[in-house]
């Protein structure tokens, strides 16, 4: 049931009345930030199609076609070459998903999914195939599924999710739905994270705090080393605002460079990011609850009493000028060597 699902009650709202309607379209295309539960809402949605026990217009949970299809987890590509060239199968016959592979849909994928859409259900009314960040698909591959978006089959139902909508065809947009999804309330996430999760009271709210609207960032989020992570780069802004040791900037330096993968670093990137804007929100006089890092306003209050607006602006800059760099492959040790010496002036 959808009541089931955290946020996006708007979501909700519209996918029971294009059911109730019985007009829902061959094609949707949900967009919104990562994390925020495009996919899970693909799946209910699956659901309440192929439901035995219809709870109105919504999915009974208790079916053995519900149960095989909340038990979807479409698991990543193994190792046999081929597995990138094909969809991904549920526990259900009728619902599958294109997947990219190495952050590329290809075009045999769609080419299978144009194939299986012109099947009949097997076992359930409708086909549903889930295209997840829809915006991964090459040139070649685009154009395959635009001739299924072209004469949809009345059985089959594609849900393309992305969170980088302008990223697709214009004319695959076109010929979809567009169905929005909202950041999730950061109170909702926390109570989550707390009844579901069972996590601490203080973690929940930090993970909360500093997710973004994403539950999916909140739950890939390790607290422990996200501590570990934002230290370092407190330490950072001490050494640029309140300590002024230069010694001190180049151990932090090193500290920011020493992830082997740029995953980590980026992360450091948005640490340090948050952090900036953190004390700038405080120089600004803004209310303590406002702050993401709220345990942090001990130690952040010296920094944002040595803080200028135009430096943290600049700073932001800076970090933002760095991450485009990376895109050529930059040396990360360098880089932030320089990064961190232009910071201080």
């Amino acid at each position: 049931m959808f009541s089931t699902l955290i946020g996006n009650n708007e979501v909700k709202e519209s996918l029971r009345h294009l059911l109730v309607s019985g007009r829902l379209p061959g094609s949707l295309l949900f967009t919104g930030e990562e994390g925020v539960g495009k996919k899970l809402f693909a799946l209910e949605l699956a659901k309440a199609m192929n439901c035995r026990e219809r709870v109105g217009v919504e999915a009974c949970d208790e079916c053995s076609s519900c149960k095989r299809i909340s038990r979807s987890t479409f698991p990543p590509f193994g190792d046999v070459d081929d597995d990138k060239e094909r969809m991904i199968w549920s526990e259900h016959a009728d619902v599958a998903m294109a997947r990219a592979y190495k952050n590329i849909i290809r075009v045999p994928v769609m080419r299978e999914l144009e194939r299986e859409a012109n099947f009949r259900p097997f076992e359930g009314a409708a086909r549903v195939f889930i295209v997840e960040d829809a915006d991964y698909m090459n040139e070649s591959a685009s154009n395959a599924l635009l001739k299924t978006l072209e004469e949809p089959p009345p059985t089959s139902h594609l849900i393309l999710t992305t969170s980088n909508p302008t990223a697709l065809l214009a004319t695959i947009r076109s010929r979809c739905q567009t169905i929005r999804f909202a950041p999730i309330p950061r109170e909702a996430i926390e109570t989550f994270l707390i009844e579901d999760k069972k996590l601490p009271a203080a973690d929940a709210e930090l993970l909360s705090r500093t997710a973004g609207g994403s539950l999916g960032r909140a739950l890939g989020t390790d607290i422990d080393t996200y501590r570990e992570r934002r230290d370092s780069m407190l330490e950072v802004l001490t050494a640029l605002t309140v300590t002024g040791d230069r010694a001190q900037l180049l151990r932090a330096a090193e500290a920011l460079a020493a992830p082997k993968d740029r995953d980590e670093y980026e992360r450091r990137l948005d640490a340090l990011e948050g952090l900036i804007r953190d004390a700038w929100a405080l120089r600004l006089g803004r209310p303590d609850e406002t702050i993401v890092n709220s345990d942090l306003i001990k130690r952040l209050k010296p920094i944002a009493a040595e803080l200028k607006s135009e430096q943290a602006g600049s700073w932001l800059k800076q970090i933002e000028e760095l991450r485009g760099a990376l895109e050529v492959n930059l040396n990360r040790k360098i880089a932030s060597d320089a990064l961190l010496l232009t910071m201080a002036g």
